[in-house]
C-alpha cells in the first residue's frame, strides 16, 4: 500500500517530499526488531500487535497497544539522523483508546539520535513531546512540549484532544518561519508563533522600573456624593424578636432562666448605608505604566531548529491499558502527510466507527436481554414463594379441623 501511495505523490507532484520515518506495522512480528525496549525499569509495560476489538480493517489497523494497566512504557525506534533546519517538521501518527481511558498519554518524543534507546525513561532528555493526554475530567489536552536550551517548555494555549474510543490523526507542523500548527484528524485546531505560545524567550518589552504612578493620579471614576446624608430613620437592627412567640406555659424561670423570644429578620432593615456615586471631576483614566524595551531580550531565528535528531519514542504512563499507536510519519512536506493520513486513517475510519456501533446495538441487547430474564427468574421466585406460602396455611387449616370436630363432640 505505501508503494502505491508514493507513486500516487509522485503523480500528485508532491515527490520532493523527504520522509524520514514511516510505521505501519504491516509486517507481523517483524516491529519487534525495529523497535526497542529500554530497560532503564524491570516492570515496563508491554506492547502487543493488534487491530483491537472494532476496526476498519482487520490488517490495516493493525498497530501496537499497551496490555498491562497501571504501567510506564518506554520503546523506541531509531532512523537516519536528520536537521530540520530550513525545512518543516511534520509530525504525524494515529492513537485509538478504545479501552475508553481514564488516565493515560497517547504522546510521542522526539529524541536526539544519540539517545541511549536501552536507557530511555521519563527524564530523559527530547527534542519534543506531541501527542494526546488524558486523565479524569479535568485534562483533555494536546501536549506539544518544545526543549529549548535545556529546559521543556508547554505551549500556553489550551489544545483540546479527543476523548472516544476511535481512532484518531494528530499532526504537528513547526516551520521555519517560526509557526507552527496542530491538526487532529486532519483539520487544523490550532496555529500561531513560536516565540508568542510558549515562554522561550524573555519578554520583548518590560515596565519602566523608573516610573512609577504619580501620587496625584485619580483612578476613581466615581466617587461619594458629599451632599448625600444618611436618613435619620435609616438604622435598624437586622433582627427583632418574633413579636408573635408566647413564653411556654410551662416555662420555669427558676430552671429555665428568663424567657425571650426568639430573633427574627427585621422587615424594615436596610444594610449598610453608602452615599450615592457621582462621576468624579478630577477622574484622567486608568493610568497605563509605559513600558521600554526588555535589555535580557533577544530574538532568536532557531527555536524550531533541532540539529539531530534520530529517535522516536513512546515514554509514557498508563491507569488502564489499551491505546493503539498506528501510521507513525516522519517528514518534511505538510502536503504529504494529509494525503498520507487519507489513505491510512481516511480509509478506515468510517468502518470502523460502524462496526463500533454495531458492537455496541449487540452488547445494549445483550444487557437488556440479561435485565429482562434476571427479571423474569425474580418474578418466578416471587411466586414460588406466594405457593409455598400458600400450601403452608392449607396444612395449617386441616391441622386445625380435626381439634375442631373433637372440640365440637366434647361439647356434646
Amino acid at each position: 500500500m505505501l508503494l502505491l501511495f508514493l507513486l500516487f505523490c509522485s503523480v500528485a507532484g508532491i515527490a520532493q517530499s523527504t520522509v524520514y520515518f514511516t510505521e505501519q506495522f504491516a509486517d507481523g512480528d517483524a516491529w519487534e526488531s525495529r523497535w526497542v525496549e529500554s530497560k532503564h525499569k524491570s516492570d515496563y509495560g508491554k506492547f502487543k500487535l493488534t487491530a483491537g476489538k472494532f476496526y476498519g480493517d482487520l490488517e490495516k489497523d493493525k498497530g501496537i497497544q499497551t496490555s498491562k494497566d497501571a504501567r510506564f512504557y518506554a520503546l523506541s525506534a531509531r532512523f537516519e539522523p536528520f536537521s530540520n533546519e530550513g525545512k518543516n517538521l511534520v509530525i504525524q501518527f494515529t492513537v485509538k483508546h478504545e479501552q475508553k481511558i481514564d488516565c493515560g498519554g497517547g504522546y510521542i518524543k522526539l529524541f536526539p539520535a544519540d539517545v541511549d534507546q536501552d536507557a530511555i525513561h521519563g527524564e530523559s532528555e527530547y527534542y519534543l513531546m506531541f501527542g494526546p493526554d488524558i486523565c479524569g475530567y479535568s485534562t483533555k489536552k494536546v501536549h506539544v512540549i518544545i526543549n529549548y536550551k535545556g529546559k521543556n517548555h508547554l505551549v500556553k494555549k489550551d489544545i483540546k484532544c479527543k476523548d472516544d474510543e476511535l481512532t484518531h490523526l494528530y499532526t504537528l507542523i513547526v516551520k521555519p518561519d517560526q509557526t507552527y500548527e496542530v491538526k487532529v484528524d486532519n483539520a487544523k485546531v490550532e496555529s500561531g508563533n513560536l516565540e508568542d505560545d510558549w515562554d522561550f524567550l524573555p519578554p520583548k518589552k518590560i515596565k519602566d522600573p523608573e516610573v512609577s504612578k504619580p501620587e496625584d493620579w485619580d483612578d476613581r471614576e466615581t466617587i461619594d456624593d458629599v451632599d448625600d446624608k444618611k436618613p435619620e430613620d435609616w438604622d435598624k437592627p437586622e433582627n427583632i424578636p418574633d413579636p408573635d412567640a408566647k413564653k411556654p406555659e410551662d416555662w420555669d424561670e427558676e430552671m429555665d432562666g428568663e424567657w425571650e423570644p426568639p430573633m427574627i429578620p427585621n422587615p424594615d432593615f436596610k444594610g449598610e448605608w453608602k452615599p450615592k456615586q457621582i462621576k468624579n471631576p478630577n477622574y484622567k483614566g486608568a493610568w497605563v505604566h509605559p513600558e521600554i524595551d526588555n535589555p535580557e531580550y533577544a530574538p532568536d531565528i532557531n527555536i524550531y531548529k533541532f540539529e539531530n535528531i534520530g529517535v522516536i519514542g513512546l515514554d509514557l504512563w498508563q491507569v488502564k491499558s489499551g491505546t493503539i499507536f498506528d501510521n507513525f510519519l516522519i517528514t518534511d512536506d505538510e502536503k504529504y502527510a494529509e494525503e498520507f493520513g487519507k489513505e491510512t486513517w481516511g480509509k478506515t475510519k468510517d468502518p470502523e466507527k460502524k462496526m463500533k456501533e454495531t458492537q455496541d446495538e449487540e452488547e445494549s441487547k445483550r444487557m437488556a436481554e440479561e435485565a429482562k430474564k434476571k427479571d423474569e427468574e425474580a418474578d418466578e421466585d416471587e411466586d414460588d414463594d406466594d405457593e409455598e406460602e400458600d400450601e403452608g396455611e392449607e396444612e395449617d387449616e386441616e391441622e386445625e379441623a380435626p381439634k375442631d370436630k373433637t372440640k365440637e363432640k366434647d361439647e356434646l
